[in-house]
């Protein structure tokens, strides 16, 4: 095959400056000359590819499938073999998730069932990807007429076209929240890993609906259950709040309206170490994660912007022995992760959600033409998206929290641990008084 060689131009230098430098180099070769050559195919022209439908590094999610196509899923990659896994163990997490499941959500009927197609023999993972797909079957494609001619505002209808010049009308395509069916199903897969290596526990639950919040001294972290928290359909813990988040929800929901509110999630017992300095900080992946899903306008973690009212010492975790022999901080405002990386302590974060923007009120927009109209949309959208978001926050934690377990254990625990300083990473292996570390062999070689 014919190939080319080019000059890649160094610093700010032009493209153009940097190949006519290469044609015609300097007589004196004393002075100093950099340049980058880069072999390519003549016929192969460069192109910038933007995908975004990947997450993780070492325990690798791309999700697929639209609000109105075949199906929707994902893709596993990096999950570790030997591990039992059945669709029943995504299932229910599928199902706090799917549409149709109160009179305060979505009224689309989809039983969101699952199907694992590859990566998993005889009831455990294999090493290998694994593949889930939940199928479409409640499409109303029709419903989206007037909204493939006019933008619907706040939604990514406009910004879609800006960028790709085409799009996917029917309920939103990529935009749709349904994308999420993968997120949560890779993120049951994720908190398997994390209960079973560690004893961790993600929970989320909803702490506020518009204008009701849920004072934070009536939720007791250390001993939150997911039955106090799906024992409502607005998944607030708190029966009396829950009450009043309902009527919140109601009042916008006859009326065609929609509100949003706030998802707050916990992670109990994360082993300490995950994170790194400087760019991959745990509170900043865990911020990118949450944000990433539809909807989302804030993220705030432990005391958030109402640390800033603080003075440092008021805000400052003081350090402390328990009975145990660990070190711990008396208190949690840095909400478990300090300098980027987790200390044990309960992970506290808390997610934002908008009103939904696909609602049943006359609205002005303009066409795909540019032509001023009104919109009144039709379909079905969920009038408050923060019950059917619990499920999606934990599920975005949990694929933070174990491609960093995967990373931490590949740089800090090849070797043995400082077992003054450092946990066993496994509680499994604490209990049989093994270490993720070589055997006394190799190590004695080391």
């Amino acid at each position: 095959m014919a190939s080319s060689v080019s000059a890649k131009p160094f610093l700010g230098s032009s493209a153009a400056d940097s190949v006519s430098a290469f044609r015609s180099l300097p007589s004196d070769l004393s002075r100093p000359s950099l340049q980058f050559l880069i072999r390519t195919p003549a016929s192969r022209k460069l192109r910038i590819k933007a995908a975004g439908s990947s997450f993780g590094t070492h325990f690798r999610v791309t999700t697929f499938g639209e609000s109105h196509g075949g199906g929707v899923g994902c893709v596993v990659d990096g999950c570790p073999p030997r591990l039992p896994l059945l669709e029943a163990d995504l299932q229910l997490d599928l199902d706090r998730r799917r549409p149709g499941q109160s009179r305060i959500t979505t009224p689309r009927k989809e039983t969101d069932t699952c199907r694992i197609y590859s990566g998993v023999s005889d009831g455990v993972t294999t090493g290998t990807p694994i593949m889930v797909l939940v199928p479409n079957t409640d499409q109303r494609g029709h419903d989206y007429s007037e909204m493939s001619k006019a933008y619907r505002p706040s939604h990514a209808d406009a910004t879609y076209d800006m960028k790709y010049g085409v799009r996917s009308v029917q309920g939103g395509g990529r935009s749709s929240a349904r994308e999420t069916i993968g997120r949560v199903a890779a993120g049951a897969i994720a908190k398997k890993i994390l209960k079973e290596i560690s004893g961790t526990e993600v929970l989320a639950y909803v702490s506020q609906v518009h204008n009701v919040e849920l004072p934070q001294e009536l939720v007791d972290h250390e001993t939150l259950t997911l039955d106090q928290i799906e024992s409502n359909i607005v998944r607030c813990p708190d029966p009396a709040y829950a009450e009043k988040m309902i009527a919140a929800i109601d009042a916008v929901r006859v009326r065609g309206d929609s509100v949003g509110g706030i998802v707050t999630c916990i992670v109990r017992n994360a082993p300490r170490g995950l994170g790194s300095p400087v760019f991959d900080k745990l509170e900043g992946l865990l911020a990118k994660a949450a944000l990433s899903l539809p909807a989302t306008k804030g993220f705030e973690f432990g005391s958030g912007f109402a640390g800033t009212y603080l003075t440092g010492s008021q805000h400052n975790d003081e350090f402390c022995v328990d009975e145990n022999g660990r070190i711990r901080t008396r208190t949690n405002r840095s909400g478990g992760i300090q300098g980027g990386i987790s200390n044990g302590e309960i992970i506290n974060m808390r997610v934002a959600f908008k009103p939904t923007s696909t609602i049943g009120k006359k609205q002005h927009t303009v066409t795909r033409e540019k032509q001023e109209t009104d919109l009144i949309a039709r379909g079905r959208h969920d009038p408050c998206v923060v019950p059917r978001a619990v499920p999606m926050v934990e599920a975005m934690a949990a694929l933070v929290l174990v491609d960093q377990l995967m990373a931490h254990y590949a740089q800090c625990c090849l070797f043995p641990i400082n077992p003054e300083l450092q946990d066993p990473l496994s509680l499994s292996s604490a209990r049989r008084g093994i270490e993720f570390a070589p055997s006394e062999e190799i190590a004695n070689q080391l």
